[in-house]
Parts: C-alpha cells; structure tokens; sequence
C-alpha cells in the first residue's frame, strides 16, 4: 500500500512529505525507541505517540522513511526540520495507537515479526 493510501485511510495530517508514493508493506507501533531498535528490520513506517527528536532519529538509524503521530500529536519546529533534514516523512492522525495500528493491519500491513517468519 502507498503512503498516499495510508494518507486517505487514516485522514492523515502532512507535516512532512519526502516520499508520497512509497510502497509500505510493514509497519511499527511503538512508544519506546529501545524496541524500535531492538527489532528493527523492514519497518519502513512508524507509528507513535512520541514528539521528540529521538524519534526522528531513532527512525535515521533503522532506516523507517515514515512517522506517524497519533492522537493529533505534532511535533515541534526543530524536530520537523530534523525530519526534512534526514529525509523521513512525518504525518498527524487524530486516532490513537492501537486504532490506527488496527485500520492498517486490516488494510494487509503487517507487523515485522510476521514478514520476519515467513
């Protein structure tokens, strides 16, 4: 599914566009950047509730190209320039974690540890 899908889905907000057309097969869901590293593989999109810059670059290092914050959370202005910087999308969802989570598995996006047992 592409990122533009996922947009229309989720009634995302754009706060930072890099890659509109993006092909997402898997995605995270989590609030603790020691997880997303801990299990990091083919997560190319991240859902969370966290604003700050450790997102942005917890998700340089394990090479996700896309946030989303849940809950109608946006982050600050350096924290969006980080993103620009880095080349990492970032969009706003007014649903919580486990509801946005729920749509995109419903929508075949699968969590990594599924893909990872294939």
């Amino acid at each position: 599914m592409k990122i533009n899908d996922i947009k229309k889905i989720l009634n995302l907000e754009t706060l930072v566009e890099i890659y509109p057309d993006l092909e997402v097969d898997v995605a995270c869901g989590s609030d603790l950047m020691s997880d997303v590293l801990a299990f990091s593989s083919e997560k190319i999109l991240l859902l969370t509730g966290l604003t700050n810059l450790q997102v942005v670059r917890t998700a340089e290092m394990v090479d996700i190209k896309a946030i989303i914050f849940v809950r109608g959370k946006k982050p600050d202005q350096k924290t969006i320039e980080l993103a620009a910087e880095k080349k990492i999308s970032l969009y706003s969802a007014c649903s919580s974690l486990f509801a946005c989570c729920g749509i995109l598995y419903q929508q075949g996006i699968r969590p990594e540890e599924i893909i990872n047992e294939v």
